[in-house]
């Protein structure tokens, strides 16, 4: 149990103070905001007064109103660090993990990072959160969005085994409560405020301090990890066509669960040809005694339908560095296997787009990624850090056992654009970057306007993966907003807990929840 608190529980950090520079940024160094100050919360107390604080405050600034909260920072957008952030509320002071019997769950303070619960939570319980690879994020932002990881195929999604949360909300009067909402709540309100956290996004409802989950999945004793690498420089488009599409058709054929291929999780990394290699990571239950020959099958099926040969991976990949000696798959405990594949990269700038997959990628898409990864566009792009990485999916995140706010339930494929640059670049250079992924993102959704929309193919975007071109008729002219990309048909219920929860609006960005529109009079509308 690490409920203690060696520091004061709350720190005011003032643009006068040489922290504020690096509090007041995200990891993201896209995004850097000059708040009036950053307060570092340790407790849930400690929320309650630093809001109600900061919400009862008048800006020195009409041009900067916002309060932002701030958990691991990642910060893809500038939801937290932007122009016309006031306050940000820092709540990675609160990181306990430890199991609470009042309510027979396992807590989980709000800024404790992925690798400290992993690192916390299975030596103390056996017990594990399905979630992502990337160590730093926190669980703040990872499990409000609908975290999932290399355990998900095999257990799910985190929300499938959120039981409760704690949250700060402001209501009309502009005081501040603290309230717990769990699964089994009588009251209508208080299910549906615990329901929104189960995939509607951070930074939309109020200040989340701690999470309860139950009946948490036990990770395998052991895994089998397999790391792999081809030269860029022996793919022609056929054989990069048959590589991606080998990978796509083995994950639309093995969806069951209960099968060891539907327990094996994979990455493979499309970086642009000036990285020199494309890679692969992939991931299996050990403890299962067929784990060994489906992760046999799949290497044979991706890699042996190409012509180049594989070999140990020896380049960074996007947020990950090379996985090094694993060409040949290695036996490892799962939390040793978590802790190797755990990075969340250099501090730099990036952009990130993403898509749903309901099913393998068409000829068309294909030709796409190859023609901008592989230099037939955009001839003289250099930039080893661009990459598509597709992400396997579906399987037991395709069977949740409770209703979420993910609507996203049957794809078999998640993807992510990324692009990193360097602070320093010049702003052409910049410029140069931003339009590569985002012409590569159109061109490979040119057939439903730009986006992965709402169709048989694809399903739309993962809000942890925010993306404010969304918003754009430049960029998104496929008719389906970027709420309906994301949250499809539970948007409007995810607006009237907005109303309910958070009336004033005070938790708010680019691409926040928004409150209904109000009733008029006599229209019935």
């Amino acid at each position: 149990m690490t409920h203690g608190h060696a520091f004061p529980p709350m720190t005011t950090i003032g643009p006068g103070d040489k922290r504020y520079p690096a509090l007041s940024r995200g990891f993201n160094q896209r995004w850097i905001a000059s708040p009036e100050y950053v307060r570092l919360v340790g407790s849930p107390a400690g929320a309650v007064r630093a809001l109600s604080e900061a919400v009862n405050q008048h800006p020195t600034d009409p041009d900067r109103t916002r309060i932002t909260v701030r958990s691991g920072g990642h910060c893809y957008e500038d939801f937290v660090c932007g122009d016309d952030v006031r306050v940000i509320l820092d709540v990675s002071p609160m990181c306990g993990v430890y199991y609470d019997p009042g309510l027979e769950a396992y807590c989980v303070e709000a800024g404790a990072s992925n690798w400290h619960v992993y690192s916390h939570l299975y030596p103390l319980s056996g017990r594990a959160l399905p979630g992502g690879s990337c160590y730093s994020v926190g669980t703040g932002g990872h499990v409000t969005g609908g975290g999932f990881g290399l355990l998900s195929r095999q257990h799910g999604l985190t929300v499938d085994y959120l039981y409760a949360v704690e949250v700060a909300v402001v209501r009309p009067n502009r005081t501040v409560d603290l309230v717990v909402a769990t699964r089994d709540d009588p009251g209508t309100n208080l299910r549906d405020l615990l329901w929104a956290h189960t995939g509607g996004g951070g930074g939309n409802f109020g200040l989340v301090t701690r999470f309860w989950f139950r009946d948490l999945p036990e990770p395998p004793r052991n895994v089998r990890l397999a790391a792999l690498a081809w030269k860029w420089s022996e793919f022609d488009k056929a054989e990069f066509g048959k590589l991606v599409t080998a990978f796509g058709g083995y994950f639309r054929d093995h969806q069951d669960p209960d099968e060891a291929s539907g327990k094996l999780f994979a990455m493979l990394k499309l970086n642009h040809v000036s990285n020199g290699e494309i890679g692969l990571v992939a991931q299996i239950d050990d403890d299962d005694p067929n784990g060994k020959d489906a992760l046999a099958d799949f290497l044979a099926t991706v890699d042996g339908a190409i012509k180049p040969e594989s070999g140990q991976m020896s380049a960074p990949m996007g947020e990950h560095p090379p996985v090094r000696d694993m060409r040949t798959p290695r036996v490892l405990p799962w939390l040793t296997a978590t802790q190797a594949l755990n990075s969340s990269g250099e501090n730099r700038c990036g952009k990130y787009k993403s898509a749903y997959m309901r099913k393998p990628f068409t000829p068309a898409q294909i030709d796409e990624m190859w023609a901008y990864l592989g230099n037939v566009r955009y001839k003289d792009y250099v930039n080893k850090e661009a990459l598509i990485q597709v992400d396997s999916y579906g399987a037991a995140i395709n069977h949740p056992p409770h209703d979420t706010a993910v609507p996203q339930r049957d794809s078999i494929m998640k993807m992510q654009f990324q692009v990193y640059w360097k602070r320093t670049e010049t702003a052409s250079a910049i410029d140069r970057h931003i339009k590569w992924i985002r012409d590569i993102y159109r061109k490979t959704f040119a057939t439903s306007g730009g986006v992965p929309a709402i169709n048989d193919l694809t399903d739309g975007c993962y809000i942890n993966y925010p993306d404010g071109d969304l918003d754009s008729g430049e960029w998104n002219t496929s008719g389906d907003k970027w709420y309906t990309l994301y949250y499809k048909a539970a948007y409007p219920r995810l607006q009237q807990v907005k109303r309910c929860w958070d009336p004033l609006d005070v938790f708010r960005h680019q691409q926040s929840v928004r409150l209904p529109k109000a009733r008029v009079e006599g229209t019935g509308s």
